[in-house]
């Protein structure tokens, strides 16, 4: 299996609504697919764990039909300097035929994260 990694430049550059944006665009970078409006749909969610730092060592994974994804957000020292920052455009489209993505998060919001993910979209969980 191929994985593919990218480290998205998070807090205190850019706040999380612009890095979930950012990954939004790599992930479904046509702005009127279902895919791009899925992951708009749980954004709230996602930069409720982009701030709380969850995806600086547990990556968001996206895997289907191609390369997996694994995202991970870079904060504080490393998001300034943003040398490990890698955001280019991805090669293939990851959410193209049948697609998941997991969010990491803390096991205290296991349950309001996982209820949340349900109520907003089919494809991103919290396995």
């Amino acid at each position: 299996m191929t994985v593919v990694a990218r480290r998205i430049i998070a807090t205190p550059v850019r706040s999380a609504s612009e890095a979930w944006a950012v990954i939004v665009e790599l992930l479904a970078p046509r702005s009127g697919s279902e895919a791009h409006q899925e992951l708009l749909a749980v954004g709230g969610i996602a930069c409720s764990l982009i701030t709380d730092e969850t995806l600086r060592d547990a990556p968001a994974v996206v895997y289907g039909s191609g390369p997996r994804v694994r995202l991970y957000c870079l904060y504080d020292d490393e998001a300034c300097t943003g040398e490990n920052a890698s955001e280019a455009p991805l090669t293939f489209d990851a959410t193209a035929d049948e697609w998941q993505m997991s969010l990491p998060c803390h096991a205290d919001d296991l349950d309001w994260v996982q209820e949340a993910l349900k109520k907003r979209s089919t494809h991103v969980t919290r396995p």
